[in-house]
């Protein structure tokens, strides 16, 4: 049956099309995937880490505990296949979070000593958009790299591959 709840399709597509980046990376060097660029981020790792540390804080967001370190601020380098499970894992407590309690309930994020009241469709809403954001910086890198064909992302090609 064909995916039609707005909240599954944002969730599951944003997975789905950053996997594809992942994807699609996995066959470069070290250096290309390092490779700096004069935009967003800088590099597809850069990036690509950044996306998931960002969804994993907004997760803790969400489940209303304390911020674990993020995975772009904590100097480490990851390759495409360390980052894939860390993406799943991320997805997998995203949609878990998104379901688990009303859209319309609000959280608070404290950041630089600013603390903030969202409504949880407001960050899932952020989550997604902001990585969507992000994937685009990727897919220009990977296009400047010499990348073909270059992965899939919008949500009517996921809709077209996986339903």
């Amino acid at each position: 049956m064909p995916a039609s709840d707005p909240l599954d399709i944002l969730l599951d597509h944003d997975r789905w099309a950053t996997r594809q980046i992942l994807q699609a990376c996995a066959p470069l060097t070290p250096e290309q995937f390092a490779h700096k660029f004069d935009m967003g981020l800088g590099s597809l790792q850069a990036t690509t880490t950044h996306i998931i540390g960002a969804t994993r804080a907004w997760n803790d967001t969400l489940a209303q505990r304390a911020l674990q370190p993020r995975l772009d601020q904590t100097g480490a380098l990851y390759t495409p296949a360390q980052l894939l499970p860390l993406l799943d894992e991320a997805a997998d407590e995203l949609k878990s979070q998104a379901h688990r309690l009303p859209l319309d309930q609000t959280v608070t994020r404290a950041r630089e000593g600013v603390t903030y009241t969202f409504s949880r469709g407001i960050v899932i809403t952020q989550v997604t958009t902001h990585a969507m954001h992000h994937r685009a910086q990727c897919l220009n890198m990977l296009r400047q790299l010499g990348v073909k064909p270059l992965p899939l992302s919008s949500v009517v090609e996921w809709a077209r591959t996986t339903q």
